[in-house]
C-alpha cells in the first residue's frame, strides 16, 4: 500500500513538473507560481502530519473559550489612595468602540472594534482566541456611563489615569466622542492626558502607506490648529502634568516634516495663550529609537516596539492548524527572565509595558503574538516600577501600560472570560508592593 501511494505521488510530481515547464509565460511569473505552490504544499503537509489528538485539543480549546483558566481572578473591592511616593500607572485608552460614518463606509455598517474581536479564530493548538470580555457587555463608548464605569474599575485597581489616543487629521477629528464626553463630565474624578496618534489610517491597521483610508497632511498651519484644539483639554484641572507642565505625547514624531519646528510652534502657542510651559514627549518606536535627537522633554516606551529585537521567534514550536499560518510568536519567558527591557537605555524615559499582545483579530494568519502569563506581566511591571522609583522624582513617577482596552491587539487590562481580573489585580499588587522598595 505504501509503495503504491509513493508511486502515485511520483507520477503526480512528474506530471506537474512537465506542465510547469511547458507553461507559456515569463520565467519570473513561473517562479512566483512555483514558490506559491511549494509553500501551500509545505503548509498542507505540515498540517496533515499534525496528530489526531492535536485536532481534538484544538476543537476542545474552541469549545472551552468561555471557561475560566488557571489564572482566573474574581472581582475584588479595593480602596486605593495614591501617595506622592507611589508609582502611578497610566493606561493608553482606545476610543474605537462606537459606530461613526467613516467606519461604516470603510468596514461595513455597524463596525466597531468588537467586530474584529469577535471574528478571531485560533491559528494553532492552544491559541487563546477569541478573547471576550467578562462581567461587561460589548460596550458602546458613545455612552458616557460606559466611560464612567471604566473609570470606576480603573480606580479600584490602582490605575492613576488614562492616556487617550487623540486623532487629528489636518483639521478633522476622529473617534473624539469618548474623550469629549469625558471632558464635559466634570464629575469624573480621574486624571488623563493625550497621545496624538498622528499616523495614516490604513486598511492593514499599521499606519503604512498602502491602502490609505485617511491620511495625515502635516504643515505649519496644521500644527498650529492642532495645538489650539489640544489646549482645550490641557486646561482641564484633571490633566496629567510632569513637573507642573501638561504632558502631550506624539506617537510618530518621525513622520513629521520638521519635528523641531512643530515643537517650537506648540511651545510658542502655549506660552502666548496662558498655558505656559508644556512637556512634550515622543513615543519610542521602531522608526525613532532616540527621540532626544529632537527637542523633546520626555520619551515614553510603547511595547511591543523593540521587544522582538531582544528575544527569539518561537513560531515553529506551535502546532499550526490554519494552512495559511504565518504568525510571528516571540519568547516572552526569555525576554522577561533576562530583563531585556533594560537593554539600550536612554538617559531618562517613562517605562512601558503590555499585559499581553496578540493582534490576530486584525491580522489573522499574519498576526504577531507575544504570549504572556500573569507571572510574567507582574514581574515585568515590578521591575520597571522599581526602576522608576529609583530614577524619577516623585512628581513624575509614571509607567505606561499598553493598554486599557486594545482588545483587537490582545493588549487590555479589562477583565476577560479566561483570566478575569488577573491583569488588574497584578497591577494593583505591583503598585502596593513597590511601596516597600
Amino acid at each position: 500500500m505504501k509503495k503504491s501511494t509513493s508511486n502515485c505521488k511520483m507520477i503526480l510530481y512528474n506530471t506537474l513538473r512537465i506542465i510547469y515547464q511547458k507553461l507559456p509565460m515569463p520565467i519570473g511569473l513561473k517562479t512566483q507560481i512555483k514558490e506559491g505552490l511549494s509553500r501551500r504544499f509545505f503548509l498542507a503537509n505540515r498540517v496533515m502530519k499534525t496528530r489526531t489528538h492535536d485536532y481534538k485539543k484544538y476543537a476542545l480549546d474552541i469549545f472551552d473559550v468561555g471557561k475560566k483558566g488557571s489564572e482566573f481572578v474574581e472581582y475584588r473591592d479595593n480602596e486605593v489612595v495614591f501617595t506622592e511616593e507611589d508609582i502611578k500607572p497610566i493606561a493608553f485608552y482606545l476610543p474605537q468602540f462606537y459606530t461613526f460614518p467613516e467606519n461604516d463606509e470603510w468596514w461595513g455598517k455597524g463596525f466597531t472594534e468588537w467586530t474584529n474581536v469577535t471574528k478571531a479564530v485560533p491559528q494553532f493548538v492552544g491559541h487563546y482566541q477569541p478573547r471576550l470580555p467578562q462581567d461587561m457587555p460589548f460596550y458602546d463608548l458613545s455612552n458616557i456611563d460606559t466611560v464612567k464605569n471604566q473609570v470606576s474599575l480603573a480606580k479600584n485597581y490602582g490605575i492613576f489615569g488614562f492616556c487617550f489616543h487623540y486623532y487629528w487629521f489636518n483639521g478633522k477629528r476622529m473617534l473624539e466622542k469618548p474623550l469629549d464626553a469625558f471632558l464635559e463630565a466634570k464629575d469624573i474624578d480621574f486624571r488623563f492626558c493625550l497621545n496624538w496618534a498622528n499616523e495614516n489610517w490604513t486598511r492593514r491597521w499599521d499606519g503604512a502607506e498602502q491602502e490609505i483610508l485617511i491620511a495625515q497632511k502635516h504643515s505649519d498651519e496644521d500644527d498650529l490648529a492642532c495645538i489650539a484644539d489640544i489646549c482645550r483639554y490641557i486646561r482641564d484641572k484633571r490633566y496629567i502634568r510632569v513637573e507642573g507642565k501638561p504632558l502631550i505625547i506624539i506617537y510618530r514624531a518621525d513622520i513629521l516634516p520638521d519635528v523641531s519646528k512643530t515643537i517650537k510652534i506648540w511651545r510658542t502657542y502655549c506660552r502666548d495663550n496662558d498655558i505656559g510651559e508644556i512637556c512634550i514627549a515622543a513615543i519610542r518606536t521602531f522608526h525613532l529609537e532616540n527621540p532626544y535627537v529632537y527637542d523633546f522633554d520626555e520619551v515614553v516606551e510603547f511595547p511591543p516596539h523593540f521587544v522582538s529585537r531582544d528575544t527569539s521567534n518561537i513560531s515553529t514550536s506551535v502546532k499550526a492548524i490554519n494552512p495559511e499560518f504565518n504568525n510571528n510568536i516571540f519568547d516572552m519567558d526569555y525576554y522577561i527572565s533576562s530583563r531585556a527591557y533594560f537593554n539600550k537605555p536612554l538617559p531618562k524615559i517613562f517605562k512601558g509595558i503590555f499585559p499581553d499582545w496578540d493582534n490576530t483579530p486584525r491580522r489573522g494568519s499574519n498576526a504577531t503574538i507575544y504570549p504572556m502569563t500573569s507571572t510574567l506581566y507582574k514581574q515585568w511591571l515590578l521591575d520597571i516600577m522599581e526602576y522608576t522609583k529609583k530614577n524619577r522624582l516623585p512628581d513624575d513617577r509614571f509607567v505606561f501600560i499598553n493598554a486599557w482596552n486594545e482588545w483587537a491587539e490582545g493588549a487590555y487590562l479589562e477583565p476577560d472570560r479566561r483570566n478575569g481580573y488577573s491583569a488588574l489585580q497584578d497591577t494593583l499588587e505591583a503598585v502596593l508592593e513597590t511601596r516597600s522598595l
